[in-house]
């Protein structure tokens, strides 16, 4: 079995860099403009929970249908009430949802206003995409 350094060919040449800063302002602006390590590490947290399609789905459906219990987005998922649970369970504890108790009901919702822009931007390109596909 071959590991991916086998697979990737080495640049060619002409392909490599020569001089290893071109612009050393751009550089220097870039790297004091760039996220933390901290910052960063949660950002790739975020992503990882939107990069499991179950998790994605009770999220859209969220999107969809706004404040919901969990046996509403089961249902619209099609996913069993344990696992919508334990997703749920998970993007809570990652600000992406939040919780509203009503008696023994628990209704969710997306937690603000950026986790629905960033759903929406996401869903635009990929629908992007596709478009450009079709001609």
């Amino acid at each position: 079995m071959s590991s991916q350094s086998d697979v990737v060919a080495p640049l060619a040449e002409a392909e490599a860099c020569v001089v290893r800063v071109v612009d050393p302002a751009k550089v220097a602006d870039v790297t004091a403009a760039l996220p933390g390590a901290e910052t960063i590490a949660e950002l790739a947290q975020v992503f990882g929970l939107l990069s499991d399609p179950g998790r994605l789905r009770v999220i859209t459906a969220l999107l969809e249908g706004g404040e919901m219990c969990v046996c509403d987005i089961a249902a619209s998922c099609g996913h069993s009430e344990s696992a919508v649970s334990h997703a749920l369970r998970l993007l809570r504890a990652n600000r992406v949802v939040r919780v509203r108790r009503a008696g023994r009901m628990a209704y969710y919702r997306l937690d603000d206003s950026h986790v629905r822009m960033l759903l929406d931007l996401a869903l635009a390109h990929v629908g992007h995409g596709r478009e450009g596909e079709r001609s």
